[in-house]
């Protein structure tokens, strides 16, 4: 909690220099290079630190080195591919600066192939004091320097210079002050096979979830303008602060303790994961209804008018969140259990439903489609994640039935308490 709840202090604070410093277009640029850098990322997925949380021998020096060098061949292979897509994406958006963009920004997938495998030893132990100190320290360096090169520049160049300048700050710090951070190039061919084996239905369920978490503004940039997309974005960044400290959670919290704590060993193990998951899950739905109902307050307080309408957003989200959050715990449990072929199905069957909703939504509602079809994708796929619950006996109808209808009730009732706002976002 201290270090995304840092992070996205910072990251506020840095929106709210930045959008005085910079323009909105600006933002919708920044906002589709990520999706395609996010893209990449996800498409490559060949989960490296799951497989180190995971395996039995997540402690072997020859098991870390081989997956550290299989970081970094990926690292260099997106940042070729960077080059590649750079000048057709471009042209598909009618946006030239992409051309250049893209290529810089993926410098810093190169970059973090280099990171440390003692980064995620330090998960698989649930020692994660010293990784984040390191990640808040980076990153307000990141932000200083984007808001000093901002002010120098009026550019969107300041925030591809800042963000290669943070991954940099961020590589250095983990090898310098995180114990056994040393890695060497290597490729043993049973922790090859191994993470090979593993990694192959997350490298197809990642380039799914790619769809799931970037999909929106990838299909909205090709409808609305920059302007309007850097305000969506705005929105977005804010709005999903539950989902992300509910993702974050599951990733460094919850995915080990399925390890440590395996369903398979007592009941009391269940119920105790299952009150975590509870209490994650309910604190941030309460915090995304807390969000819903000041949003268009907290914008026009912290925002000019240009950024206005990122208010209403906020409280739209809101119906597309609950379910997201209260139904996703299904993918961590199954490659907790090394089930990942299920976990693939999963986030393949919610990202061809999520694309339908988009195109659909989009073109009938403009940017409400965008923001609602993400949580109807997730409620249309839950009986199929249900079902591979239950196979585990990690089913919670509990949480997934009626905590879900409790939030999806709650933010009904704010979207028509705040009523006149909402409905200027239609079309």
């Amino acid at each position: 909690m201290l270090d995304f709840g840092g992070n996205q202090f910072l990251r506020l604070v840095s929106n709210l220099l930045l959008t005085r410093l910079l323009f909105p277009e600006a933002f919708g640029l920044m906002a589709m290079v990520q999706v395609f850098i996010t893209g990449f990322q996800m498409f490559s997925d060949a989960g490296v630190q799951a497989s180190i949380i995971q395996n039995c021998r997540g402690d072997e020096k020859s098991f870390l080195d081989t997956a550290w060098t299989v970081q970094i061949l990926r690292g260099v292979v997106l940042w070729l591919l960077t080059w590649l897509v750079a000048g057709p994406v471009s042209t598909l958006y009618g946006l030239p600066a992409l051309a250049e963009m893209l290529p810089w920004m993926g410098l810093t997938l190169f970059l973090q192939g280099f990171t440390p495998t003692a980064v995620h030893t330090a998960s698989r132990h649930l020692l994660l004091g010293r990784v984040t100190a390191i990640d808040l320290c980076a990153f307000s360096f990141q932000i200083l320097a984007a808001c000093i090169l901002s002010w120098m520049l009026n550019s969107v160049w300041a925030l591809v210079i800042a963000a290669n300048v943070g991954v940099l700050a961020t590589l250095v710090a983990q090898w310098v002050y995180l114990p056994a951070a040393r890695n060497r190039l290597r490729l043993e061919g049973e922790a090859l096979s191994s993470l090979f084996h593993f990694g192959k239905y997350i490298f197809l369920g990642s380039a799914a979830g790619f769809v799931v978490a970037q999909g929106d503004r990838a299909i909205l940039g090709l409808y609305v303008p920059m302007s309007e997309l850097g305000v969506f974005h705005i929105a977005f960044s804010m709005a999903v602060i539950p989902r992300n400290v509910a993702s974050s959670l599951q990733n460094k919290v919850v995915f080990p303790l399925y390890r440590l704590r395996p369903f398979s060993e007592s009941a009391a193990n269940r119920t105790e994961i299952f009150r975590a998951r509870r209490i994650q899950a309910g604190t941030m739905v309460l915090t995304s209804l807390f969000l819903a109902a000041i949003g268009p307050w907290l914008i026009d307080l912290l925002y000019d008018d240009r950024y206005l309408a990122a208010g209403p957003m906020i409280t739209v989200f809101a119906l597309s969140l609950v379910p997201y959050i209260t139904l996703s715990m299904t993918g961590p449990m199954l490659l907790a259990m090394g089930d990942s072929r299920r976990a693939l199905v999963a986030q393949l069957l919610t990202a061809v439903l999520q694309t339908g909703l988009l195109f659909v939504g989009i073109a009938a509602f403009g940017v409400v489609g965008a923001i609602l079809a993400p949580g109807l994708a997730a409620i249309a796929a839950y009986p199929l994640r249900a079902a591979f619950a239950r196979r585990y006996d990690a089913w919670d109808p509990v949480q997934d039935l009626g905590m879900t209808a409790l939030g999806l009730a709650g933010a009904a009732a704010i979207c028509v308490w705040h009523w006149e706002q909402v409905a200027g976002l239609l079309p």
